[in-house]
């Protein structure tokens, strides 16, 4: 009996099961089945591996970055606004720092953002000890400038070697300075003034803290170029040019501001 239903009449259902209507189908049918081509997924699209360009380029963008934004804090931002600006800055960059660290997640917009803002705290902080120590901010950019191209030249002449006990203990050395310094603070807090005497100029213990601080941020700058040369030697995926950028822009800054707080110890208040 013919079925009422449209979709059922004639031969409707066996078309639209590949034109080979009800019950079993005839040795051409087969034939075709055999031959037709099978279904092949399209294959992933090609990740380009990262070069030593792609680092330089990104940690060029980076520090142009934080440059051009510290020098907008340095002209634009009113000394009475100066502190709450520099405590927003720090928060900022502090939040991003934690997401990129422990969220493992470095790109363009992320580095870009935290170099921004980092530069704004870099550029009140500079103003602020230009205006006391007048000509000690271009020193220590170019003392900065001094330690990279030295660090870049000890790695390429493999003068000294980054093994994982080397990472380790620098890694240790640099949580250990970072404690000293909360703990300085935390004594300030407390009604003391000079703290621990760990920043104190008239203190020999300061000029041995800075001096240990600025070499271990010429440490880490080591740190940075063999995780750069291991990166491209592995064939590492080129978004993590980004993260080389991130930790070459704490290295040099870090860099910096300790050298910018040396040189103050030897410069005559303006």
């Amino acid at each position: 009996m013919e079925s009422r239903n449209p979709a059922f009449r004639g031969n409707a259902f066996g078309r639209q099961a590949g034109g080979y209507g009800y019950g079993a189908p005839t040795p051409q049918q087969l034939h075709e089945m055999y031959n037709a081509p099978s279904y092949v997924p399209p294959a992933p699209p090609a990740v380009r591996p990262m070069t030593i360009d792609d680092v330089v380029v990104r940690g060029f963008l980076s520090l142009v970055t934080l440059v051009v934004a510290a020098a907008l804090s340095w002209t634009l931002v009113p000394t009475e606004l100066a502190l709450p600006v520099l405590a927003v800055a720090v928060i900022a960059e502090l939040g991003i720092w934690a997401f990129i660290t422990f969220g493992q997640k470095a790109n363009a917009p992320l580095v870009l953002a935290f170099a921004a803002v980092y530069g704004v705290a870099v550029g009140i902080i500079s103003h602020a000890y230009n205006d006391l120590y007048h000509g000690v901010v271009f020193q220590a950019v170019v003392g900065t400038a001094l330690a990279f191209g030295a660090m870049l030249a000890v790695h390429s002449l493999r003068i000294i070697r980054v093994t994982p006990k080397f990472t380790k203990y620098v890694i240790g050395a640099g949580f250990a300075l970072v404690g000293l310094m909360l703990i300085n603070l935390v004594v300030q807090l407390f009604g003391v003034e000079d703290g621990i005497g760990i920043r104190d100029p008239g203190n020999p213990l300061a000029y041995v803290f800075s001096v240990a601080a600025i070499l271990l941020g010429c440490l880490f700058l080591l740190l940075d170029f063999d995780s750069i040369e291991q990166g491209v030697r592995a064939g590492a995926p080129e978004k993590f040019a980004w993260y080389c950028a991130f930790g070459l822009v704490l290295s040099l800054v870090w860099i910096y501001l300790e050298l910018l707080r040396f040189i103050s110890y030897f410069s005559g208040r303006d």
